[in-house]
């Protein structure tokens, strides 16, 4: 059908309604210069059919096409409501001289300016004996892998072969067959089907965590637990319900109050977060009872191991192995590569499911460069020689051994609130001494700070039997202190002052780097330097 002809059914259309000759005329000059615009026959022919077999369909398509029109004419506007007051120059050159720009940082205490001043900076590699003679017990080299010469030619070897860095995420190009090769091997240490690494130990367990719990979940946490955890729950944005730590009782208690507030309401997913070996005290999780109550109210539980992975256990399985516990009840175990293990990053290992999820959804694996290539040899490797080599974890529990009857038993002042397979040792003041000096927070981070400087200058001549030779140890033993946690973010200081705070606490890693003696011996410097202290008119009881 022609356009003229459509035209002309139309105006015969319009005419039998009877409309005014003025109309009829309008209309007949806006359809004659219509059909000279090229297309405009299918159009009318469009229009037509649409409306003949969906009218609602025309009515709305109009509608879209009006809006459209008048989003396209409609004039400009700005968005922001305020109006901006104009500045002379002058002014805004008084403006910028009285403003201060907002510090970085926070800027330090008297007490953190002195720290950093005392503090001992290390020459050369790390290892149980560094710089002039000084005895290193503060680093996680707990087996001297750092040392290993095995070790550093692998090491030197996959370099030369992948180079430094992957320089990219592992979903990207960053995953190389020396990643998949270490969590192949790890998974199998551990116990469970599969393991993913991440590049930096920190992040590995603040990222799972809000990979799998979000807002309106439930997450029933040790008051405990350390930082990283601490910022993984704040990220997750999820609802945490703290129990005492290490009190299986409490936490008993809390779960049924979080299954008896659900009744009735939409399932929600539901953790419990807790560690291995706690960082901030030292001491060991009740794994067999956990896992009772998480089978009886139906959680799900995330274990950190950062500090008991490759520690406890009779090859470094962790806490699951030290209590005879199946990995399969834990549905995710988070562990660290950068202690122990002389490597770098951290993992975690579960199902299939769950590591394919975090590929995706955890935050510090998708948007952060792979874990070096001859890293993930050296963890390979270290997790091979604690499985065939048991005599590495049996040499460094025996300097665990030596140095224990040193300090906890033999000090009047301190003792260790660690578990006795723990390679680091805590050492908080005794209750007595604090009460009886008065000591606040404050007063025992500085008199413990120190003890720490104090044992670094210490200088002790050892007599020993003729069969064995004087020891001196010129510069003493290089310890550290329990660095206490960054407080929360956008909490009241009502809450801040209700918020769980880590006792102050030396810090002394033994290694089996150090010979059995030689433990002993820095033991035995430890504890008289922390009596010269006490013992010091600077921290004598005030009457």
């Amino acid at each position: 059908m022609s356009a003229s002809m459509m035209n002309s059914s139309y105006l015969s259309s319009i005419q039998s309604a009877e409309l005014p000759s003025t109309a009829l005329h309008y209309i007949d000059t806006a359809a004659s210069y219509f059909q000279k615009i090229p297309g405009s026959a299918i159009v009318i022919r469009y229009i037509k059919n649409s409306h003949q077999n969906d009218p609602i369909r025309s009515l709305i398509e109009l509608f879209l096409f009006l809006f459209a029109l008048r989003y396209l004419l409609a004039p400009t506007y700005s968005t922001k409501k305020e109006k901006n007051v104009p500045l002379s120059q002058q002014e805004i050159e008084e403006l910028v001289e009285d403003w201060t720009p907002e510090p970085l940082v926070s800027e330090a205490t008297d007490f953190e300016r002195l720290e950093n001043e005392r503090r001992p900076v290390i020459v050369g590699p790390a290892g149980p004996k560094t710089g002039r003679t000084v005895t290193n017990l503060a680093s996680y080299n707990h087996y001297n892998f750092a040392a290993n010469p095995d070790l550093t030619q692998k090491a030197i070897s996959t370099v030369r072969t992948y180079g430094v860095g992957p320089c990219s995420p592992p979903g990207f190009y960053g995953t190389q067959d020396v990643h998949m090769r270490s969590e192949a091997d790890i998974a199998s240490h551990v116990g469970l089907p599969a393991a993913i690494i991440y590049a930096q130990s920190f992040s590995t367990i603040s990222s799972v965590i809000p990979a799998f719990c979000k807002r309106g979940d439930v997450i029933v946490a040790d008051k405990a637990v350390n930082f990283p955890i601490r910022k993984g729950l704040q990220i997750s944005r999820s609802t945490v319900r703290w129990y005492e730590h290490n009190d299986m009782e409490d936490l008993e208690r809390v779960l049924q109050r979080v299954v008896k507030e659900g009744q009735g309401k939409p399932l929600t997913r539901r953790f419990i977060v807790t560690e291995g070996l706690f960082e901030n005290v030292g001491d060991m999780v009740d794994m067999p009872r956990l896992v009772d109550l998480k089978l009886k109210y139906k959680f799900r539980v995330l274990l950190d191991e950062t500090w008991s992975y490759g520690i406890l256990g009779r090859t470094g399985r962790g806490v699951t192995e030290q209590q005879n516990v199946d990995p399969t009840n834990i549905d995710m175990i988070v562990g660290g590569l950068a202690g122990a293990l002389a490597s770098g990053g951290g993992f975690c290992a579960g199902t299939e499911e769950i590591v394919e999820h975090q590929r995706l959804s955890a935050a510090a694996y998708t948007f952060s460069a792979a874990l070096p290539a001859f890293l993930a040899t050296t963890a390979s490797e270290t997790v091979m020689m604690l499985q065939e080599q048991p005599n590495i974890i049996q040499g460094l529990r025996d300097n665990i051994k030596a140095m224990w009857p040193q300090l906890d038993p033999r000090s009047e002042w301190v003792r260790c609130t660690s578990a006795p397979e723990n390679p680091i040792m805590l050492l908080v003041l005794k209750d007595q001494h604090v009460q009886d000096r008065g000591l606040s927070i404050a007063d025992q981070e500085s008199l413990l700070q120190d003890c720490v400087d104090e044992v670094r200058h210490q200088h002790f001549v050892f007599l020993f039997p003729a069969d064995m030779s004087p020891w001196a140890l010129a510069n003493g033993v290089l310890i550290t202190r329990l660095k206490p946690m960054p407080s929360a973010l956008g909490v009241s200081p009502r809450d801040l002052e209700k918020e769980w705070k880590p006792q102050p606490a030396l810090k002394v890693c033994i290694t089996s780097g150090l010979s059995k003696k030689e433990t002993e011996k820095a033991g035995i410097v430890i504890r008289h330097a922390i009596t010269t202290v006490m013992k010091g008119k600077k921290w004598q009881r005030q009457s």
